[in-house]
């Protein structure tokens, strides 16, 4: 028997030996019900319109649901209707009242028609978990129309009824956002974000307060994400990246509109120290115009010039404090010829495409001139001090980690660093040397160090400047090439400067044995597991495939992006397990009042139907009902009292 001192603790929940039985039976029936429905997600990069229509459309899958149901019984134009209402319903119906239709008919067929879908979706779930994510308000009305007995001519008068005096007390339209909201609740059981959530898209921000909203989600932390979590450390080389990212895609809204980044120290010292320089290099990317806060492009090019020039500087002090990196090749500013207006790399001469650097002094050249350093002060308070930063980083932590086993599949952004032999890389930590797993757990230990521990305490000055390292370091998991050469790209006209090379592991893990090393490392084997990264956009129109390694690898990184859909001919994916089988949702670009449903095809089906006894929760489950049955047998025994019923 357990130790009694738990069992005791267990016994005030479960005060009887009624209450202790009654769950019993209730958990060993939740085990034999179909595993719930998970979605994954990668590299959102702050395209918060394409996600959150994906989220409320359960990425085509609510729209398969209406197909099923009234396909051969409603036209596909009001099929396209009713869709539309449950992804945005408030939105459709102040629409349809402004354009005068005849309501009342409308609402009461409305209503039935979200039922029937509401009773499809929720049918693989308990009464009482259905009935828990009901809003309070309609939780009677809604769970009673959700199992009426159709055949029953009275229970067919009641369910009318209802459904009239639903109308007739003027809260209709309040039921009608209800339903929708539960549907869209119960289509998506958990979600899984696999890595960078931030830059490139106008507003991370945004999904981050959507994220917050679900109920059950966890993150995987990609290398933009950790940039962002960097910089609310305080490391000055996130926040001149974070900024220097931002602005190259004119994406300003994110930053003072929604993060509060107060950017004007930054403008007013650009348009001073690059009055006379046009900074043409450094034109931004303008994919989404600025709501909120417009700024002139030509200032923007001064700003975007000014702090990469700051970020190099920085970057180059934390390569000089860490020999261990082994990045000395990027120390370009001191590869500079500034007379000549060079920069030599790896032995050969490159002319420059830009010389124009007043800031930099040739004698020193990472020394932060005075201005730059008061600047950089005060944008790095503005992101240690900005609320809602902060708030979204502390979500990033609470439910992210560099990787997740669940269920069988293997979950992470970037990569498991390997050499060119198929063996781990590995990476001195501490004087340890660790490759693989423990490799990872030490790397999301210092992520946690550099957040968590006191200003002040060495440690956390350590694990900060790691931060950056995991940006764009050659053994770092969430980036996975041997350089980041953003001076090269913006310096040096030679494209051959440019390439970045992908860590082995990219074209090593399109074999199968492979993906079976990294999942048995990581303690999965066998039959139905899986590796699910992204990272790297699939370009579909180039002939790839997001199913790789005879299907033990998943790429899902299809570009959700507006900045990589050129490359890649489409708009991302999603991967959607259900309790029958593995399918990917192909994404177009989104445009509003578009049809944006994606393309859904089952790439593994399923040998048995997946029961949520075989699953990670039914593990979890089973241990529960094993600790019950002693609770149980304590109570019959006489070990521990049973405690009354209240009347």
């Amino acid at each position: 028997m357990r130790d009694l001192a738990y069992l005791k603790l267990l016994a005030q929940e479960y005060p009887n030996l009624k209450s202790a039985s009654s769950e019993i039976i209730n958990l060993m029936a939740i085990c034999q019900l179909p595993k719930g429905t998970e979605y994954f997600f990668s590299d959102l990069h702050g395209e918060y319109r394409a996600f959150i229509h994906l989220l409320r459309s359960a990425s085509g899958i609510i729209r398969e649901k209406i197909r099923d149901t009234f396909g051969h019984i409603i036209p596909e134009d009001e099929q396209v209707e009713l869709a539309n209402l449950i992804y945005y319903p408030v939105q459709n119906l102040d629409k349809m009242v402004k354009d005068g239709r005849d309501m009342e008919d409308w609402r009461r067929i409305t209503i039935y028609r979200l039922v029937q879908i509401c009773r499809e979706v929720s049918s693989k779930y308990t009464r009482s978990k259905v009935r828990k994510k009901m809003p309070k308000e309609f939780a009677y009305v809604i769970d009673e129309l959700l199992h009426v007995d159709y055949n029953d001519d009275n229970k067919r008068i009641y369910y009318e009824e209802i459904i009239r005096s639903v109308i007739e007390t003027q809260v209709g339209d309040a039921f009608i956002i209800a339903l929708c909201e539960l549907i869209q609740n119960l289509t998506i059981d958990s979600l899984h974000i696999i890595g960078d959530i931030f830059d490139r898209g106008p507003r991370a921000d945004i999904i981050m307060d959507e994220l917050m909203q679900f109920h059950d989600v966890d993150i995987q932390w990609g290398n933009h994400d950790v940039s962002w979590m960097g910089a609310s450390t305080g490391n000055e080389a996130c926040v001149c990246n974070v900024l220097r990212i931002a602005i190259s895609y004119n994406s300003f809204d994110v930053l003072e509109d929604g993060y509060g980044i107060n950017l004007r120290p930054l403008s007013m010292f650009a348009a001073r120290v690059y009055k006379d320089d046009p900074c043409a290099l450094f034109t931004p990317k303008i994919l989404d115009e600025n709501i909120y806060d417009v700024v002139d492009p030509g200032l923007v090019a001064k700003m975007h010039k000014a702090i990469a020039v700051i970020q190099f500087k920085v970057e180059g002090q934390i390569i000089k404090r860490h020999p261990e990196y082994e990045m000395d090749g990027r120390l370009l500013l001191e590869a500079v010829d500034y007379k000549k207006g060079t920069v030599s790399i790896k032995g050969r001469e490159y002319p420059l495409l830009d010389n124009n650097f007043p800031t930099v002094d040739p004698a020193d050249p990472l020394k932060l001139s005075g201005e730059e350093q008061d600047l950089l002060y005060t944008l790095t308070l503005s992101f240690k001090h900005s609320n809602l930063l902060h708030k979204h980083i502390r979500f990033l932590y609470s439910n992210g980690t560099l990787y997740k086993c669940y269920n069988g599949n293997l979950l992470y952004h970037g990569c498991i660093p390997m050499k060119e032999d198929g063996s781990f890389e590995e990476m001195n930590c501490d004087g340890k040397m660790l490759s693989g797993k423990a490799l990872m757990d030490f790397i999301a230990e210092e992520i946690h160090k550099a957040y968590f521990l006191k200003e002040g305490d060495p440690q956390k000055e350590k694990a900060r400047d790691f931060m950056w390292y995991l940006w764009c370091g050659a053994k770092s998991p969430v980036f996975g090439k041997d350089r980041m050469a953003t001076f090269e790209n913006y310096f040096v006209e030679d494209k051959s400067t440019h390439k970045e090379r992908m860590n082995p592991y990219y074209q090593l893990s399109q074999q199968v044995e492979v993906c079976n090393k990294i999942l048995a490392d990581f303690g999965l084997f066998g039959e139905g597991t899986h590796i699910i990264n992204g990272h790297v956009p699939v370009k579909i129109k180039d002939g790839e495939t997001p199913v790789k390694a005879d299907g033990k690898l998943f790429i899902i990184d299809g570009g959700l992006s507006k900045a990589y859909q050129r490359h890649t001919g489409i708009a991302g994916y999603t991967l959607i397990y259900n309790s029958h089988h593995l399918a990917l949702a192909e994404h177009k670009t989104f445009e509003p009042q578009k049809e944006n449903t994606p393309k859904v095809s089952i790439v593994e089906k399923m040998k048995k139907r997946v029961m949520v006894s075989d699953t990670d929760r039914g593990v979890e489950l089973r241990e529960k009902i094993a600790d019950l049955k002693e609770l149980v047998a304590a109570y019959r025994c006489g070990d521990i009292r049973e405690q009354r019923s209240e009347a």
